[in-house]
């Protein structure tokens, strides 16, 4: 077994605090990873204030995981000691079934393993997250990282950016395309950066205008949702909308804002079940497509890409001690876009 320090809920209602377990010994297949940067994703908090439902505590959440690997089984073939690697939202799933096989092992038919407040595939007990010092994962399931990006930064794609990437390529966005994306958060911002690299025409819909500067920043356009005349200028302009908002809303208003044969990719999670309105469909024959995270191979596509073209997350580091404030930030949106731990800051 594997001392590991991190922090943990250990109810729905009480602040993350210092947390000790052992992590499995290192089986054949496994991958020993220290971990150096783990970044705070939104579901982090719904799981660990039992918002989704379904929370086992103690709780150490966290699937955005960068590290170098300490040691590794005696059939791993994949990674060497030293090597930088990552973890992602699953570290596990059947493995045999039609999805696991087709490399969407994300849609296993079983139902991926998280990385996080899971029962571990062999009823040894429940998964724990990013937010600790150390990790075992089967190597199936690790990735590589190139040395060459800033790795901290890195960390966000192993959620945010594969969970934007995924649908875009599955709607075959490229050059010439018209895109939205509304929100411009974690997941919004990093929507924009692939978007805008694919080589589409991207615009930023967002309730606040003080977004405009960023949206321009990031090479996008802007437009004011909330801005009835601006929003009907823009009827049926768009190709594809990313809707990385996690507040409720309407689908119906954006609906309206695609072309024929538009799609509406799906990747927030609002609490409420959002509107549909069919009119909004059966006009220029639209689509709602959902879309969760990524398999391994196109995630592995996903980080070779961005290091290709330089592509990272923009985060704000902080230390562990300060995550219950992270928190406390995140829900009022005050962060630019994506908070990640150094996990040095526990050892």
């Amino acid at each position: 077994m594997i001392a590991t320090n991190a922090y943990a809920a250990f109810t729905n209602t009480t602040p993350l605090a210092p947390f000790s377990f052992n992590r499995r010994a290192v089986k054949e297949d496994d991958v020993h990873i220290e971990i150096l940067f783990c970044g705070v994703c939104h579901s982090d908090l719904h799981q660990a204030r039992n918002e989704w439902g379904g929370s086992q505590y103690p709780m150490v959440p966290g699937h955005e995981i960068v590290g170098k690997v300490v040691s590794i089984g005696s059939a791993v073939s994949k990674f060497k000691v030293g090597q930088t690697v990552g973890v992602g939202v699953m570290v596990d799933s059947c493995r045999v079934c039609r999805n696991c096989n087709r490399d969407l092992e994300q849609y296993c038919a079983e139902g991926m393993t998280g990385t996080y407040n899971a029962q571990e595939r062999d009823g040894s007990g429940i998964t724990q997250g990013g937010y600790s010092t150390q990790i075992v994962v089967n190597e199936r399931y690790v990735l590589s990282i190139a040395d060459s990006l800033d790795l901290k930064a890195v960390a966000p794609l192993l959620c945010a950016g594969i969970t934007t990437y995924s649908p875009l390529r599955y709607a075959g966005v490229t050059k010439g395309m018209k895109v939205a994306v509304m929100g411009l958060g974690g997941l919004g911002h990093m929507a924009v950066k692939f978007a805008v690299s694919f080589g589409a025409e991207v615009t930023v819909l967002s309730t606040s205008a003080h977004k405009q500067k960023d949206a321009e920043a990031l090479g996008a356009k802007f437009a004011l949702s909330t801005d009835k005349e601006t929003m009907e200028k823009l009827k049926s302009g768009f190709d594809v909308i990313v809707d990385a908002i996690s507040a409720n809303h309407d689908y119906s208003a954006y609906l309206d804002l695609l072309d024929t044969n538009g799609k509406l990719l799906v990747v927030g999670l609002p609490m409420e079940t959002p509107k549909v309105s069919p009119f909004s469909l059966i006009t220029n024959r639209r689509s709602i497509i959902g879309s969760c995270i990524g398999g391994i191979k196109e995630t592995q596509e996903m980080l070779d890409y961005c290091a290709a073209h330089n592509i990272v997350s923009d985060i704000e580091l902080i230390n562990m001690q300060d995550i219950n404030a992270a928190y406390e930030r995140m829900l009022k949106g005050d962060v630019k876009y994506r908070f990640v731990i150094d996990l040095a800051s526990i050892k």
